[in-house]
């Protein structure tokens, strides 16, 4: 079920919510956790149970931990603990990479296993992992079943994250404070993040997918596609995690940013604080630091962040084009850190054109099929091939889809909320503001209500990973 459909928007939240805020506070988080265990098996309603196995054996490991802290066994429940996590990740997301490869080197005829992959294994997993290493660390376990189950399998944040640790949420899930005022800074945030979705996001969709099947590209068609890209999955992406931090608020949790305007960011470095941030966050606080982060010889640190980007890379998908995408951005954070830092900070304009090329590039890697795909999409960029530098179709997309991708552009960076917030601090336009919001809201969501019953392009990228 995605938060852009028809069922999720006018049947299930509106059922959820009643529910939940009918019964008393007690039984709040059982309300969750039943919605939430419906919400993930609508779709693949056998993937439930490995949710259940894989919720026991998080709460299972908990009390294990706490039961031998500061004993030899601890770090044996802890090390079992990631395994059985990570065991069922690589099963069902890797299986398949791994035997294909196989058969490549070795000739062999191996079948393959044709999983289909459970909705947000990948977001689940990790949330479990960061509780039992949090608890071996010293966090105390979470006695309670129902409080633990909630935190992974809350449907909010289930499918594209923020990736939440157990430690920010624990007191929230134990007695959390519902207003009026949040619910409402909730629904406004989940509106927006829907509009980004089906607006921007979806639109930006349909203009990659006429490039995939045009048969005459053009250099030009190239760059725009590439451009594209970029904000297609920023805005597809940031808009569910902004849809998810606002149901968040609905029910009463407080979920970290995941993105705070990437694209404006000056270095590679600063581009990854600000894109994905709960994903980067975990991969600094459960791989790089435990690694040693930087903090050893300059080869073993070149070392931690090859191995940190390939498996921030792999997480994303199983395919080869995913790993080459971490190891490029780990060969461009090693060079910045080495030489480009400096002089990036001394050429402003230039920093930023380096930036939004060089991750232009890295998602045009990112979303190609298979490596020559890539390499085609890429060499585009510069007439391999000798393709036309334009053609009629490219003029046809470019000014039919002008107005989307200029909104994208400018809804990319801070200066739209920038003036919002500008205006809305002058007495008389803030008081037009706060009149007109509620019917403004309302009207952006009975247009994306008639983009989703006209059955507009409307798929989730990361239900690929």
């Amino acid at each position: 079920m995605l938060f852009s459909s028809i069922p999720f928007l006018y049947y299930f939240l509106p059922v959820v919510l009643a529910v939940y805020f009918l019964v008393p506070p007690r039984l709040r988080n059982s309300v969750l956790l039943c919605s939430s265990l419906l919400f993930y098996g609508w779709g693949e309603p056998k993937y439930v149970l490995l949710m259940a196995v894989s919720i026991l054996s998080g709460y299972g490991f908990g009390l294990l931990l706490e039961h031998y802290r500061n004993r030899p066994a601890s770090k044996v429940c802890c090390i079992c603990s990631v395994a059985v996590s990570l065991g069922f990740l690589l099963y069902f997301k890797y299986a398949d990479f791994f035997l294909e490869n196989f058969n490549s080197v070795t000739g062999l005829e191996l079948p393959l296993l044709e999983i289909a992959l459970p909705v947000g294994i990948s977001f689940y997993t990790f949330q479990i992992i960061s509780y039992t290493v949090d608890v071996y660390r010293g966090e105390p376990a979470q006695q309670n079943f129902i409080h633990l189950a909630t935190y992974i399998s809350m449907f909010p944040q289930l499918i594209a994250g923020p990736i939440v640790r157990y430690s920010d949420i624990a007191d929230q899930l134990k007695d959390r404070q519902h207003s009026t005022d949040l619910a409402a800074c909730g629904i406004r945030r989940f509106i927006l993040g829907l509009g980004k979705k089906i607006l921007i996001a979806n639109q930006l969709g349909e203009l990659c997918s006429a490039f995939r099947s045009c048969q005459e590209t053009s250099i030009l068609f190239h760059w725009i596609y590439g451009i594209a890209f970029c904000l297609h999955i920023y805005f597809d992406f940031s808009g569910y995690s902004d849809m998810a931090i606002g149901l968040g608020k609905i029910f009463g949790f407080h979920f970290m940013e995941n993105f705070n305007y990437p694209y404006i960011s000056a270095s590679i470095t600063e581009f990854w604080r600000r894109w994905h941030i709960s994903l980067g966050t975990w991969f600094r606080d459960y791989v790089y630091i435990p690694m040693g982060g930087n903090r050893v010889s300059r080869g073993r640190w070149f070392w931690n962040l090859l191995v940190v980007w390939m498996l921030t890379g792999f997480w994303h998908g199983a395919a080869w084009n995913f790993l080459l995408w971490g190891l490029f951005f780990a060969l461009l954070l090693i060079l910045e850190k080495l030489w480009l830092l400096k002089g990036l900070q001394k050429h402003s304009v230039l920093a930023h054109i380096y930036v939004l090329f060089f991750v232009m590039l890295s998602f045009l890697l990112f979303d190609a099929q298979t490596l020559p795909e890539a390499v085609s999409h890429i060499g585009g960029l510069f007439g391999m091939g000798g393709i036309s530098l334009s053609s009629p179709e490219t003029l046809y997309y470019l000014s039919s889809f002008a107005p989307i991708l200029v909104l994208a552009l400018l809804g990319a960076t801070p200066l739209p909320k920038t003036l919002f917030l500008k205006l809305a601090q002058r007495p008389v336009i803030g008081k037009l503001i706060t009149w007109t919001e509620l019917f403004a809201l309302l009207a952006l969501l009975l247009v994306m209500t008639a983009f989703l019953v006209d059955g507009s392009f409307n798929p989730f990228l990361y239900f690929r990973f």
